[in-house]
């Protein structure tokens, strides 16, 4: 072989090997913002948390981002670099009946130092419950890294923002999260999950009130005569009651991008089919993963106004939207992958009632995709006025709904690189 020869056979092999190297290159720099990392945690999670966060690990490496993915809120936020210097712009990204909710936008910034809650009477200062319950409106971020086992339930105070992003912060293990006749509420980023009952023993919900609580439900959430509330991307499991409730004429109401799993009643709205004060009630529940081992409600809707708009229901054993009590439920571009059950085929379920009565109920399925025998049942005549009071945002086509909803939960963000 001629000189010449072996100088174009290395410089086929130089420029191969030059491409190779281009491509691995451009490979890790367009993987960098969605790299997956684990971080020891203050305290060891219950081991069901271990095996759905493992879950949901997968889940996150099949997605990928992007700032047209049509998902409204996530678009507003998550493509900004910079977010951990604008953590507050988050409150200006909300959609829905919930939209108006700024919690602690106009507050400063309260770091959470310490996860023990040794005493609801006189939290320590540093402490999740010192936060929550001060006057004045705080947005609240941690510091690391925290399992936080309530002693009993967290009661808010108006005007706060639970932020979770940055750290794996997982609410767990005892009484969880109440919002009781306050107003402006956020929470987001945060795993809540194994709640419990709490209660009769005083608990503090202001600097200047404690009281004597009854025994609760044991909610993930627990939304009672409160309004402007928004629970966004938090990851929601295996609690004693719902995951989130919402009752006692509570309103503007925003449930988003959130992944549930492994409960049964999942989330009620409404309190009772005579408790006439939740006919104003308007909630929006949007861009939600209903995963693995979940029964029923998703939600379940009394007297009220309620838009389901864009979710991904992969998973349900008894139904997925039911109610009673004539509410109206405005059903959207969602994805219903029905069940091989033979009889966990219908997406609704009219409770308490018989027919003669639900039929009159303004049910209806528009842009809905049906997979694997999924059906919705409609009811009611369809009046404009109902609808109206129950159409929060417009609805995306259904085919977008696994893009727009992959990255929901709680998000691994991390400083300097997008959400």
């Amino acid at each position: 072989m001629s000189k010449k020869t072996d100088r174009e056979s290395g410089s086929k092999a130089m420029e191969k090997c030059l491409t190779l190297f281009l491509l691995f290159l451009l490979c890790v720099l367009s993987s960098s913002s969605f790299t997956i990392s684990t971080h020891a945690h203050e305290e060891d999670p219950n081991s069901n948390a271990t095996n759905i966060n493992d879950t949901k690990m997968i889940r996150r490496n099949l997605g990928y981002f992007s700032c047209n993915t049509g998902n409204q809120i996530d678009d507003c936020w998550r493509c900004d670099h910079n977010w951990d210097q604008n953590r507050q712009r988050l409150a200006d990204c909300a959609i829905g009946f919930g939209r108006n909710a700024i919690g602690g936008r106009d507050g400063r910034i309260y770091v959470v130092t310490d996860s023990g809650d040794d005493d609801p009477v006189s939290p320590r200062p540093g402490t999740l419950r010192y936060a929550v319950i001060q006057d004045e409106p705080l947005w609240i971020i941690f510091k690391r890294d925290m399992v936080i086992k309530l002693k009993e339930e967290l009661i808010m105070n108006s005007f706060k923002t639970i932020d979770g992003r940055g750290v794996s912060v997982h609410i767990a293990g005892g009484p969880c999260i109440t919002i009781q006749y306050v107003t402006n509420i956020i929470i987001h980023g945060v795993h809540i999950h194994d709640c419990v009952p709490g209660g009769n023993t005083n608990v503090r919900s202001s600097p200047r009130h404690y009281g004597w609580r009854t025994r609760s439900d044991g909610d993930g959430v627990s939304i009672f005569g409160s309004s402007h509330v928004w629970v966004d991307h938090c990851s929601l499991s295996n609690c004693e009651d719902g995951l989130i409730d919402a009752i006692h004429g509570s309103t503007a109401i925003t449930i988003s991008n959130n992944y549930m799993t492994h409960h049964d009643k999942v989330m009620l709205l409404g309190h009772s089919d005579s408790y006439s004060p939740d006919k104003n009630m308007q909630v929006t529940v949007a861009y939600n993963h209903f995963g693995e081992g979940l029964v029923q409600r998703m939600p379940r809707c009394r007297h009220g106004y309620f838009d389901i708009v864009n979710n991904d229901y992969t998973h349900w054993e008894m139904y997925a939207i039911g109610g009673s009590a004539s509410p109206t439920i405005n059903s959207k571009g969602n994805r219903f992958l029905a069940p091989d059950y033979r009889f966990s085929k219908e997406v609704t379920k009219h409770e308490d009632s018989g027919e003669s009565e639900w039929k009159h109920w303004n049910w209806r399925s528009e842009g809905d995709l049906m997979l694997n025998g999924a059906f919705f049942v409609a009811s009611g005549a369809g009046a404009s006025a109902s609808y109206a009071k129950a159409t929060s945002l417009g609805a995306r086509p259904s085919s977008l709904v696994g893009s727009m909803t992959v990255m929901a939960g709680a998000l691994n963000c991390r400083k300097g690189t997008r959400c």
